[in-house]
């Protein structure tokens, strides 16, 4: 995947990025270094931060002072089974200053970037059933007509299992804010730029942020044994626990830190976890409970599946919102100063939300 080639993982939470060689590379450091300014008090460019990784400067290696790369946040960092998709934005890949050579090259890579507004540049799908990833590529993305998109895109959003509407949703809100920053300025004009989008992947993590995570981790309570919680036997391989102490649920989850971030990684390590943590919410009117589920994964079998459909697909409305989803804007090679709004990143946008939005509603 070219926007994450020499895409580095540092041990302190951030990534680098090798800067490319001129006119891109510095006029994507000029980029950052402007949106990021220390005395910078305009509005557009401080919002705009919201929307990208965090910049950190830039780094050289001891070794090769003349190596530049870009320090940035690593997105993926909090997720444990990150699944990640990068999509091109605009109706142009190519920047108002490109060679005629350039904008033929750049066309027929993708004729329908016109029409569409994006290219799927590359993905990787954590499926729940086989404890792996599948990866797609730029030739995937390429092979999408106006036909295939929606499927195309949906592929993303889909665990082995169901199709995760509350990933979906939660993506179509944040593009939405993106949106709004677009049609409030005229200062900048973005091509052949891109929305990397992620979300949680195993089900451990589905409905995190809803229990107090770090607490239980403090007080130790042990995996699978929550404070108050009766455990009893349910098909004879799913252990739940119900719990309404203050109708609250404590759990002690692990935390496996993603150590590779790269879509273009072809082996991805695949971690062997015995058993896979469910935790199913149901937020009902007055009464609060919650329960966890455990399941080995020798048992992925048919008494299972409806299981996974019932975390999945039936989430309560107050869980999808929170769902787990960062969209951040990257790859600034081609940024320039304009005084009109960004029609073809605009145009892109709008397009990609009713794709995504078509994938909801059906």
């Amino acid at each position: 995947n070219a926007s994450l080639l020499g895409i580095l993982q540092h041990p302190d939470g951030t990534v680098l990025k090798q800067l490319q060689p001129p006119p891109r590379g510095p006029r994507e450091q000029e980029f950052y270094n402007k949106v990021y300014d220390s005395d910078c008090c305009d509005s557009i460019l401080l919002e705009l931060r919201e929307y990208l990784p965090k910049y950190f400067g830039v780094w050289s290696p001891p070794t090769a002072p003349n190596d530049t790369y870009l320090k940035l946040e690593d997105v993926t960092r909090k997720f444990n089974k990150p699944c990640i998709m990068d999509v091109k934005i605009g109706q142009k890949s190519y920047d108002p200053y490109a060679s005629a050579e350039k904008i033929q090259q750049q066309v027929s890579k993708y004729p329908l970037m016109e029409e569409i507004g994006f290219l799927v540049l590359g993905m990787r799908v954590y499926h729940v059933s086989s404890d792996s990833y599948e990866a797609q590529n730029q030739h995937y993305g390429r092979s999408l007509t106006k036909e295939t998109v929606k499927d195309g895109i949906s592929k993303f959003f889909h665990n082995g299992y169901c199709l995760r509407k509350d990933a979906i949703a939660a993506s179509i809100q944040k593009i939405e804010k993106i949106l709004e920053w677009f049609e409030g300025q005229k200062q900048l004009n973005f091509y052949a730029s891109s929305l990397l989008f992620v979300y949680e992947g195993s089900c451990q993590a589905t409905t995190m942020q809803l229990s107090d995570v770090a607490l239980a981790e403090k007080r130790g309570v042990p995996k699978g044994l929550l404070p108050g919680g009766d455990i009893l036997e349910y098909n004879n391989n799913i252990h739940v626990i119900n719990s309404t102490e203050n109708g609250k649920i404590e759990a002690s989850v692990s935390k496996g830190l993603s150590k590779f971030y790269a879509l273009h990684k072809k082996a991805y390590s695949k971690r062997h976890h015995s058993q896979l943590s469910l935790k199913v919410e149901n937020l009902e009117r007055d009464n609060v409970w919650k329960s966890s589920t455990c399941i080995t994964q020798e048992h992925l079998n048919g008494n299972v599946i409806p299981q996974l459909e019932k975390v999945f697909c039936h989430m309560p409305a107050e869980i999808k919102e929170s769902a787990n989803v960062e969209v951040r804007m990257i790859d600034f090679a081609h940024v320039f100063p304009s005084n009109t709004k960004d029609e073809g990143y605009i145009y892109g946008l709008k397009n990609l939300i009713t794709v995504l939005q078509n994938i909801l509603d059906n």
